[in-house]
């Protein structure tokens, strides 16, 4: 009897001590998840802030609510619309995602399924590239470009992508397609399949994961890069988001800060829809890649 009501007590203690953790760790996740959304929710209700209220601002809540700020925007700067800024953009961003997906899956699968003399050294030299700093080839490349005429244009932004430089994405998928059983290439051969044929309609449906993960990557990358499309591009009219918002914060004159706001927030918004319907293909990938080998 008595060792019942101790065992009972001890089951109690044990549900206590599991109970207090519990509740622990979920408060240690919601501090956690307000840490990292706070800049973010400041970010969108500063947009509706006056501007002479967002600088030395910490609250979250504004006093004072107006949409000036989407107003100043949209009426774009320098007789240049919002929408101009918003479409340079969105052609660097897709045409990354284009170039990319199918010039890095071309590359990977040469690597892959493609035996040919020096394969492994080429992959090395590929792979060494990742450790090139981007800022060691910035004179070379734009003397190059330069002396072709491309500078001031959308190609020097997007030929790179086309033509496989991103070693990244090649590795990543490189990895991706050595989990995927050369039986299959084996059978569609038997059946006269070449690598074309392997590779358009075997590789790539099953590449999905990869590719969905690629093109989130390659358009936030691109959505967001300042320092390529400042080196480059000298029209404004050619100005993707990036550019724009720098011409609201002035050193010289008065910056416009909440248009500022206002536009970073409708930037953020392609972002966040772009992730939202490719990330179901990452899951995808993620629970489907231990059945792979």
């Amino acid at each position: 009897m008595k060792g019942t009501v101790a065992s009972e007590g001890l089951g109690r203690r044990v549900r206590r001590r599991r109970s207090g953790r519990t509740v622990l760790f979920h408060v240690s996740v919601v501090a956690l998840c307000v840490v990292m959304l706070y800049p973010g929710a400041w970010l969108l209700l500063s947009s509706f802030r006056p501007t002479n209220q967002i600088l030395g601002e910490t609250g979250l809540i504004p006093d004072h609510t107006t949409l000036d700020n989407f107003r100043t925007v949209f009426e774009g700067i320098g007789g240049i619309s919002f929408w101009t800024f918003f479409m340079n953009s969105v052609y660097l961003g897709v045409g990354s995602v284009i170039g990319i997906c199918l010039s890095c899956s071309v590359t990977a699968y040469g690597f892959s399924r493609i035996a040919f003399p020096g394969r492994q050294v080429f992959f090395a030299i590929m792979i060494g590239t990742l450790l090139l700093p981007f800022h060691v080839v910035i004179i070379p490349q734009f003397i190059m470009f330069n002396e072709m005429g491309w500078t001031d244009s959308f190609v020097p932004l997007l030929i790179g992508k086309f033509l496989a430089a991103d070693a990244f994405f090649v590795f990543l998928m490189v990895q991706f397609m050595r989990t995927v059983p050369k039986e299959l290439d084996e059978s569609a051969r038997l059946d006269g399949a070449g690598h074309p044929r392997i590779y358009w309609s075997i590789m790539l449906p099953l590449m999905r994961p990869v590719l969905a993960t690629a093109s989130i990557f390659a358009f936030i990358w691109s959505w967001n890069d300042f320092l390529a499309p400042l080196i480059y591009l000298r029209s404004p009219e050619n100005y993707p988001l990036p550019l724009m918002l720098r011409q609201y914060a002035d050193q010289t004159s008065t910056s416009d800060y909440g248009a500022q706001m206002a536009a970073a927030t409708l930037a953020l918004v392609p972002v966040i829809l772009f992730f939202v319907l490719f990330q179901r293909y990452i899951v995808e990938g993620v629970s489907t890649q231990g059945l792979r080998g």
